[in-house]
């Protein structure tokens, strides 16, 4: 079986993306154009809202840093904020156990830049044998199904081989069904109720182990 993750807000808290684009870009741009942070912040998040989460630019740090002319290095913005970065924390057991029986992979919303450093600094490449970003790989977002068919097909793998897990509930779970993958929605809140849905990867892994032991009987 292989096992999908997504990667932020699933393995990885929002703390660290929210800090680059909602605390250090602000800054940046207050510190450019002379303006006071609250300013800043506000005009820079009318500009996030005028791409919206279902356009790749809203995703691409060079987009953003060209946008606002910027006068940093894409690496060196990211790397300012690696203070706030943090995993779940169940995450690192339940990879290590999800991972004796089975292949685990990421599918992710973020851009390989992210990807790439938060991963690095929370030690989790070790996990993983594929990582897709959809919008550095694919050139689209997970609310397109497609994502999940082209991840099928890289991997020489049918849908029912897959199984994927993330926070976002149309971009992890609907676009993953509407694929024919099964899928579970990680809703840490506790807002919605259902099989399909889990309060941590700990409730995933019990999830996927029930499975497990059911097909084993027959």
């Amino acid at each position: 079986m292989i096992i999908s993750f997504d990667l932020d807000g699933t393995l990885v808290k929002m703390d660290y993306v929210d800090a680059v684009w909602l605390e250090k870009i602000p800054e940046l741009y207050a510190e450019k154009y002379k303006l006071s942070y609250e300013d800043a912040r506000r005009k820079v998040e009318e500009e996030y809202l005028k791409i919206g989460p279902e356009r790749i630019e809203w995703y691409d740090i060079h987009y953003w840093i060209r946008k606002f002319k910027l006068d940093i290095d894409w690496k060196n913005l990211l790397m300012s904020c690696i203070d706030k970065l943090e995993m779940y924390p169940e995450v690192k057991e339940v990879l290590e156990s999800l991972g004796k029986e089975n292949e685990l992979i990421i599918i992710s919303n973020a851009a390989n830049e992210f990807i790439e450093i938060e991963m690095e600094v929370l030690g989790l490449k070790k996990y993983f044998s594929h990582v897709f970003s959809a919008v550095s790989n694919f050139k689209k977002t997970k609310k397109d199904k497609e994502i999940y068919e082209l991840v099928c097909k890289e991997m020489g793998i049918d849908k029912n081989q897959l199984i994927h897990v993330g926070d976002n509930y149309e971009f992890d779970y609907l676009a993953a069904k509407q694929a024919g993958i099964k899928a579970f929605y990680l809703d840490r809140k506790g807002n919605m109720n259902g099989s399909f849905v889990v309060r941590d990867l700990k409730e995933f892994e019990e999830k996927i182990r029930n499975m497990k032991n059911f097909r084993s009987n027959f």
